[in-house]
């Protein structure tokens, strides 16, 4: 199937953005899922004894590999998915080489769309991943991502997806009408696939929770303040473009409210809560102690 094209992401913009999202990630879903892992015997085809084999769907530079692979424990085999050759050029290079205890990791790269894949492509997955993906997707993209993984076998953690709730100190008049504004940019239809934006995450427990899986959801918001500085403007001049690409009528306004923002943030006088969720989909009933 020949999917429309995808956005695609500087690697500048991926960068600036990795320790925010380190930082916003929830660990505490890694418990469960290693709860569940270990109830698991190694799946056939996995390489190794014992390996774990991780999918990374839209993996950009790698940063979700390298907060993860250091966290997880035993012999891992990443395979990075993404459109971009770039992108994967720069992420199969930069993936940690050791996991959390000291064992190997060895990462291999696959250009392609995750809309091609299926649960015969993720037969001896132990993990599928992806990190500020989900809410770049249609309902009909979640629902076969969701049936492929769980027939498959395989659980899924889906990290950092807009929740459509942004908080700046000071507020500001303007600040509702622009997040909702952007809301409907994210939600916009592209090339014909109508995105689900910060619908996103409901859509997937959803699609989850029909095929048998048990679904964690814990809140990863970004919290920017002045040692953030370049990533809050680069954000600032993104979220305000979106909106104002919706809205066109936004304008002047727009222009006038995104100067004052991007002032403030200069002289070290904003800070940002922009709200993401992360979401872990078991195969199966919830083990004791595992759903919450």
């Amino acid at each position: 199937m020949n999917a429309p094209e995808r956005p695609r992401f500087a690697p500048r913009w991926l960068e600036l953005r990795e320790r925010a999202d380190a930082a916003a990630r929830a660990p505490e879903l890694l418990q469960p899922l290693l709860q569940w892992m270990s109830g698991r015997p190694a799946a056939a085809g996995s390489g190794s004894t014992g390996d774990l084999v991780i999918r990374d769907l839209g993996c950009g530079t790698g940063s979700m590999g390298r907060w993860l692979a250091v966290r997880l424990p035993g012999p891992q085999h990443w395979i990075l998915h993404d459109l971009d050759p770039l992108l994967l050029t720069h992420a199969g290079a930069r993936l940690p080489v050791t996991a959390a205890d000291g064992t190997p990791v060895d990462t291999t790269t696959r250009r392609g769309d995750l809309a091609d894949l299926t649960a015969g492509d993720l037969a001896g997955t132990s993990l599928v991943t992806a990190s500020a993906l989900l809410d770049l997707l249609t309902r009909e993209e979640v629902e076969a991502l969701a049936e492929a993984c769980m027939d498959a076998g395989s659980p899924v953690l889906l990290a950092l997806s807009v929740a459509g709730r942004v908080e700046l100190t000071p507020s500001d008049p303007f600040d509702a009408e622009i997040t909702e504004a952007f809301n409907d940019h994210q939600r916009r239809t592209d090339q014909g696939r109508a995105l689900l934006g910060p619908d996103a995450t409901a859509a997937a427990v959803t699609a989850f929770e029909r095929r048998g899986a048990t679904v964690l959801v814990r809140p990863s918001p970004w919290r920017l303040g002045c040692a953030e500085s370049a990533l809050t403007a680069e954000w600032l001049r993104g979220w305000v473009g979106a909106a104002h690409a919706q809205r066109p009528e936004l304008a002047p306004e727009a222009v006038a409210y995104l100067r004052r923002r991007l002032e403030e943030c200069a002289a070290g006088d904003l800070s940002v809560v922009v709200h993401h969720t992360d979401l872990l989909a078991l195969p199966g009933p919830a083990a004791a102690g595992s759903a919450g």
